[in-house]
């Protein structure tokens, strides 16, 4: 895809969550804008937010609906092409359909934002079509006896650390394949041996650097770039090794006397190659996400060891989440896949991220050392949890320490480094999450995030729109107890209510959620996580009722509070009430002029 960019930064396009140690690379440009400078307003089914990255696009992806439980017949797909092309003079041709069913088109030039908007409203303009939208740029979000465990802080000091520790007595990652989507991966002995077969869906063969596009070889080229080359005025960058420094965060060979530790050093990694030199596009990364989790992807042979987690430490800029994108996620999610995504480093807020802004993924944002926000982490109530990221403003050891390449441009010496971004903060909750799943296969994705947030311990200094904590992988892995998501007489067990239920003006409202095959009462720190979003929470006064009766407060009235939106974990003194039985989480909405729902809550014994 040719690229042309108006602005100033890469970055615009690319969250670049790697920030590397000592630079200022991947600083936002964030434009702030959803398109609407074009000039042309954007029908209901164009994904014009997706413009706010500031690119000029040649390749575009249509999305059409069923129409009587059948597929689009291609014949109209092309009458479509056909009749859009006579009226715009733009040439437009079908390069594939990808595995969320959408039609990759190319255009036969770039268009800025208002020609591709027009172009993009004369396709819409057909009832049979459900979304039209840009194929967006994205880009990389830039006590074991292993020799530099001691210098990895963010495991285990308890300021800033993921308390991680602990958690291996009872969880390694066994069992757990980790799908990295990302720039491939490259050779490291402290790697290699929790490496598993993976792909490159890198489709543009000149930025892939492989001279054939898509393959089986999801090895790391380099994504070096000259002066000029992506976008003009486009600044020149050695490669970054992001992939493998992702990778060996989440699953580096431990207790070798080597090197660094994994958060889940017995799991594996599948490298899965989406980005390359100027990044990568919305399709490719698309198509990944779907093979990743065992979908089928046309011309693509099945994946033979699928993900049960995805990381992507990437992103672009988008208003919404774009189509293309939520499609994937959706069939991932389906099949029982974790993605987990960095919240973006542009130190704004996340819901203009993606995608940071799409549902059905963990949204990371980045602590420092001392445990606050990190100067560059996206924020926003649509971030889900923290994880270490680092914040080198001073000393390189206060970034996240993981395997890299010392090649400057193509493969070199394997190496060591210290980087910062949500891209770091990312894997170590992807880590987590294989963690959760070695001790418990049959966590569904929501129950996996679920304990994560619920068992996150609170900030020791400010981390404003962080989420609900830094993650605690101990507190985590004990929650899981081997149990499946609920019930079990003794141990820990985990119950959930995902429904949404309104929250109406003066109304007072309850969700329920049935306690079975729990042995005696309740215990003495029974962890109520609720998560509500309303505009002023100052209104809200919520209960939990027990199923004899007794009632809980978890949160009182408060005028003086004006924030939104209640994401937090209470923990009651239920022993004096038997688990089994109906809980009831009760909402009084006090006062007139703000609503909301409650999104989920859940009871972990």
């Amino acid at each position: 895809m040719s690229k042309l960019l108006r602005k100033s930064t890469m970055s615009v396009a690319l969250f670049a969550g790697l920030l590397a140690v000592g630079t200022a690379y991947g600083q936002a440009n964030d434009r702030g804008d959803t398109g609407g400078s074009a000039g042309v307003t954007p029908v209901e089914t164009v994904n014009a937010g997706a413009l706010a990255d500031s690119f000029q696009y040649d390749e575009i992806i249509v999305g059409y609906r069923e129409v009587n439980g059948r597929a689009a017949d291609m014949r109209e797909v092309y009458a479509d092409l056909d009749r859009v092309a006579a009226a715009t003079g733009v040439t437009l041709s079908l390069e594939r359909t990808l595995a969320t069913g959408g039609q990759l088109v190319r255009l036969g030039r770039s268009l800025d934002d208002n020609a591709l908007i027009g172009l993009m409203n004369a396709l819409a303009s057909n009832k049979n079509v459900a979304y039209v939208e840009p194929n967006q740029i994205m880009s990389a979000f830039l006590t074991p006896n292993d020799s530099s465990y001691s210098q990895m802080w963010h495991y285990f000091e308890a300021a800033g650390g993921a308390n991680l520790p602990t958690a291996w007595d009872t969880a390694t990652g066994t069992g757990v394949v980790v799908a990295v989507l990302d720039t491939g991966i490259a050779n490291h002995t402290d790697l290699n041996a929790n490496v598993v077969a993976g792909y490159d869906f890198v489709s543009n063969a000149t930025n892939a650097r492989d001279g054939n596009g898509r393959d089986s070889n999801p090895a790391d080229q380099g994504d070096w770039v000259t002066a000029g080359q992506c976008y003009s005025g486009s600044p020149a960058s050695n490669s970054s090794w992001h992939g493998t420094h992702v990778a060996g965060t989440i699953a580096a060979v431990t207790n070798n006397a080597a090197g660094i530790a994994g958060v889940a050093f017995n799991a594996k990694v599948q490298p899965v190659r989406v980005l390359a030199a100027c990044g990568g596009t919305l399709a490719d990364i698309a198509d990944a996400i779907v093979w990743s989790s065992g979908g089928t992807v046309s011309g693509i042979p099945a994946n033979p060891t699928p993900a049960k987690v995805i990381n992507m430490s990437l992103g672009g800029s988008s208003a919404t989440c774009p189509s293309t994108y939520q499609t994937a996620i959706n069939t991932a999610v389906s099949r029982g896949t974790t993605v987990v995504v960095a919240a973006g480093n542009s130190n704004v807020n996340a819901s203009g991220a993606t995608p940071a802004n799409c549902s059905g993924v963990i949204n990371v944002a980045a602590t420092n050392r001392s445990g606050g926000k990190a100067y560059y982490s996206n924020f926003g109530t649509n971030v889900d949890v923290a994880a270490p990221g680092g914040d080198v403003r001073s000393a390189a050891t206060n970034g996240v320490l993981s395997t890299l390449n010392a090649g400057t441009t193509t493969p070199g010496a394997q190496s060591y480094a210290w980087y910062q971004g949500t891209s770091m903060a990312t894997p170590h909750v992807a880590g987590l999450a294989a963690l959760i799943l070695s001790r418990s296969a049959t966590q569904t994705p929501t129950q996996v995030e679920t304990l994560i947030k619920n068992n996150a311990r609170a900030f020791p200094v400010t981390c404003s729109g962080c989420g609900t904590g830094i993650i605690n992988a101990a507190a985590t892995v004990a929650a899981v107890g081997g149990g499946g998501g609920g019930g079990g007489g003794g141990g820990t067990s985990f119950f959930e209510n995902t429904t949404d239920v309104q929250i109406r003006d003066l109304m007072t409202v309850e969700s329920t959620i049935n306690v079975t095959g729990r042995t005696g009462n309740a215990p003495s720190t029974l962890r109520v996580g609720v998560t509500i979003y309303h505009t002023y929470r100052g209104d809200l006064q919520i209960d939990l009722v027990a199923p004899n009766g007794t009632s809980f407060r978890l949160k009182n009235i408060s005028s003086s509070d004006s924030a939104d939106n209640v994401i937090a974990t209470y923990t009651v003194n239920a022993s004096a009430v038997v688990a089994n039985g109906t809980w009831r989480l009760r909402v009084r909405d006090a006062y007139s002029g703000d609503t909301g729902y409650i999104d989920r809550w859940s009871l972990q014994f």
